[in-house]
C-alpha cells in the first residue's frame, strides 16, 4: 500500500513545543513541517545542575566586578612612568598592562558570564510567529495624515512666524555645543599641525654628536639624522617636539636633483626633507644610495629624494616635505624658516 492509499488522519504527525501538528504532505514538498520536539538541557530537568550554572555565572560576574577594582587601583597606584618584564615581550609600561589586563578580564567575564546564563538557564524553547504585513491600512494612513494637519493647525507654527523662527534657530544653533567638545581631541590644524621649531637661522644639529654641522660634514650618499638648535632631550616636551621636528639629510650630486624647487632649496646637493613619514607618522630610517630612495621600515612606503621627496610606492598619500637650508657667516648649515606645509601625515586643513 502506498502513502496515498492511507488516509489523511493516519499520516504520521509530529507535535511541536507549543502542540502544534505539522501532518507530512507527499503532494507539497514545500509544506511547513513545522518545528521539532523540543530537547530538554540537563538544566530544565535537574535542579542541582541548574544551581551549579547559577553558581559559574555568579562567579563570572564577581570576577568582573573584582577586575573593575583593580583597573581602578591600578589606575590610581602604578606610576605611568614604571615598567615591568613580560615574557616574551621584554619590558613594557606596567600601567598599561595592568590597565588592559583588568579591563579586558571586566569585559570578557561579563560576557562570558551572559552567554552562560543565555545557553543553561534562560528559556530555549523555539517559538513560530507567522509574518504578517507591515503596511498601514488606507483608514490607519488616512487618520494618520488627518491627526498631523489638525495638529498642525492647533500648533499655529504657520501663523506664529517669531516662534517658528526663533524655534528653528535654537534647534540649528544646539548642535554647535558639541562641536565644540572637539577642541578637546588635539590641537586645531590651523596652528600647532603646520608648525615646528623650525626657523629662520635655526641651526642644523647632528642628533647622535649634537653638534651643529658644516656642509663639509656630509659625505655624498650618506643619510644624517639632525634636530633644530636648542631641543635637549631633557626638555619636557622633546618627544612631541621632535616628532614633528626630526629632519634627515642627504647629500646628493647637482646634477642627480630632477626637481627644481628641490635644486633651489638645497645647499650644493645638500637636501633636507622630514623624517616622518606622510602614511601615519613613523620615522623612515632605510636609504638606498644608488637610488636615492629612502624606505618606510612599517609599511614600506618609498620616496624618491631626488625627485621632490615623491611618492614612488606605499600607502603614503603625499610626498616628504622638504625643509629650505642655506649657510650662515659662520659656515654652518641653518634652516631658512619652516616647512612650508605640515609634516607627518594629511589631515582635513591640509592645503
Amino acid at each position: 500500500m502506498s502513502s496515498q492509499d492511507i488516509p489523511e488522519e493516519n499520516l504520521p504527525a509530529e507535535q511541536d513545543a507549543h502542540g502544534a501538528v505539522s501532518v507530512a504532505d507527499d503532494k507539497d514538498p514545500f509544506a511547513d513541517p513545522g518545528l521539532p520536539p523540543h530537547e530538554h538541557r540537563i538544566q530544565d530537568i535537574d535542579e542541582r545542575a541548574a544551581k551549579r550554572s547559577e553558581r559559574v555565572v555568579a562567579m563570572l560576574f564577581t570576577v568582573s566586578m573584582l577586575a573593575t577594582v583593580g583597573f581602578i587601583a591600578s589606575y590610581v597606584g602604578i606610576p605611568h612612568d614604571k615598567a615591568i618584564y613580560v615574557f616574551p615581550i621584554g619590558h613594557i609600561n606596567a600601567l598599561n598592562f595592568a590597565l588592559g589586563l583588568t579591563l579586558g578580564v571586566a569585559l570578557f567575564t561579563i560576557g562570558a558570564g551572559a552567554v552562560h546564563w543565555a545557553r543553561t538557564l534562560m528559556s530555549d524553547v523555539e517559538i513560530a510567529d507567522e509574518r504578517h504585513p507591515i503596511e498601514a491600512s488606507p483608514e490607519v494612513k488616512a487618520k494618520v495624515m488627518a491627526d498631523f494637519k489638525q495638529g498642525a493647525k492647533e500648533s499655529a507654527l504657520g501663523r506664529r512666524k517669531l516662534i517658528r523662527n526663533t524655534m528653528f534657530g535654537a534647534l540649528a544653533l544646539f548642535p554647535l555645543s558639541g562641536v565644540m567638545l572637539l577642541r578637546d581631541l588635539g590641537p586645531l590644524p590651523g596652528t600647532k599641525l603646520r608648525h615646528t621649531l623650525w626657523s629662520k637661522g635655526k641651526l642644523l644639529v647632528n642628533m647622535n654628536t649634537n653638534e651643529p654641522l658644516r656642509p663639509s660634514d656630509v659625505a655624498v650618499g650618506s643619510l644624517t639624522f639632525v634636530k633644530p638648535e636648542g631641543l635637549e632631550e631633557k626638555d619636557e616636551d622633546f618627544q612631541t617636539q621632535i616628532a614633528k621636528a626630526a629632519l634627515m639629510i642627504v647629500r646628493l650630486q647637482p646634477e642627480n636633483i630632477k626637481d627644481k624647487r628641490e635644486l633651489d632649496w638645497s645647499y650644493e646637493g645638500i637636501v633636507a626633507f622630514s623624517k616622518i613619514c606622510t602614511h601615519v607618522g613613523c620615522p623612515i630610517s632605510l636609504y638606498e644610495q644608488q637610488t636615492h630612495h629612502v624606505l618606510c621600515p612599517c609599511h614600506q612606503s618609498t620616496f624618491d629624494l631626488s625627485d621632490g621627496a615623491r611618492v614612488i610606492f606605499g600607502p603614503a598619500g603625499h610626498a616628504l616635505p622638504q625643509l629650505r637650508i642655506g649657510v650662515n657667516d659662520e659656515g654652518y648649515l641653518e634652516a631658512l624658516g619652516d616647512f612650508e606645509e605640515p609634516v607627518g601625515p594629511a589631515f582635513w586643513e591640509r592645503g
